[in-house]
């Protein structure tokens, strides 16, 4: 049996622990993320809840977390030109940690931002409105940077998190979005493209008729029972 000389052991042997130290940390800097997607479906699970209690209505449909994959924060870390040190990714890539809820009514979305958004330990970051003001291919959503505080045993962390708020039409929307952009790799044919602007307007016509739906419905006087 032929055995490799003991020198290009020992520089294996430091090269995988180097390895394994680097994937432990970065482990670690992920759980951290998933410890704040935690915290922040729990405040929003408390809202529906309660609402649903006290009013027998929510403005919160359903809620969605996700974590970036590793390369998509390699590849939007390159894309911007910056370092892939911790602190650098923690900073410049806030939006690791996902969550979007999805509200019945576009003034919904609002009530739940602002909700969140009086929460004494939760900080505002940023705040982008493309529901007043849509992106030009017709996305419409709310979305906010925040920072949410995690306890760990030895520490508190301030953790970024991006909220998108948006209405079920609007959801609708973005996923189909998505799955085009994502099958004709950002590429989309004219003649698609000009329907899913058109599919924009639709959902929002839709989004403005069911809001004044609802707002005639809880105009109406109590039923006799």
């Amino acid at each position: 049996m032929t055995t490799l000389p003991s020198p290009h052991f020992e520089a294996d042997d430091a090269t995988l622990a180097a390895a394994q130290q680097v994937g432990e940390d970065f482990s670690r800097f992920m759980l951290n993320y998933r410890f704040a997607l935690d915290e922040i479906e729990t405040k929003l699970n408390i809202l529906k809840r309660e609402f649903e209690h006290l009013h027998d209505y929510s403005p919160i449909e359903h809620v969605k977390s996700r974590l970036k994959s590793v390369d998509s924060i390699v590849h939007k870390v390159r894309r911007t030109g910056g370092s892939l040190s911790q602190d650098m990714v923690r900073e410049n890539v806030r939006d690791i940690a996902g969550v979007r809820v999805v509200c019945s009514f576009v003034s919904d979305a609002y009530a739940v931002a602002d909700m969140v958004s009086a929460q004494a330990d939760i900080t505002v970051v940023e705040i982008k409105d493309y529901i007043a003001h849509p992106k030009p291919n017709g996305y419409k959503s709310l979305h906010l940077v925040i920072t949410v505080p995690i306890f760990l045993s030895g520490s508190v962390e301030d953790m970024y998190v991006e909220l998108q708020i948006r209405t079920v039409a609007m959801d609708f929307w973005a996923s189909l979005e998505h799955k085009i952009y994502y099958k004709y790799d950002q590429e989309i044919p004219a003649d698609l493209l000009a329907e899913l602007t058109d599919a924009a307007a639709v959902a929002n016509n839709l989004d403005d008729k069911m809001q004044r739906i609802h707002a005639a419905v809880r105009a109406l006087p109590p039923r006799d029972i």
